[in-house]
């Protein structure tokens, strides 16, 4: 699977604005065949960055989601919010879902 996280960067006037900026984009990539999470998160040490975790089933999936229209619009939806440019750290990993921590396991 290929396995996505960024980090972006809000000017502070757009903050609380960036999720509905974001949402349409979320929901079509959550809708696209392949895609096996899109979920961001806010920091707690920095309101004005979020991060996405993002992950794709294969090759195929993950050049699908780059390649289309709505993933060209989400990034222009979100262009006049950045503050700075993201940061990415994009792999292809073994698996195709999350899997237990084993230093944490519970029961």
């Amino acid at each position: 699977m290929y396995f996505i996280v960024v980090k972006i960067k809000t000017k502070p006037n757009y903050t609380d604005l960036f999720m509905d900026l974001v949402a349409p984009f979320t929901a079509a990539s959550r809708a696209e065949p392949g895609n096996l999470w899109f979920d961001w998160s806010r920091s707690i040490e920095d309101p004005t960055e979020f991060v996405l975790i993002e992950a794709f089933a294969d090759d195929d999936a993950a050049g699908a989601h780059v390649n289309s229209e709505h993933f060209k619009a989400g990034l222009e939806s979100m262009r006049p919010a950045l503050a700075a440019t993201p940061k990415i750290v994009s792999r292809k990993v073994e698996g195709d879902s999350w899997g237990d921590m084993d230093e944490l396991k519970i029961g």
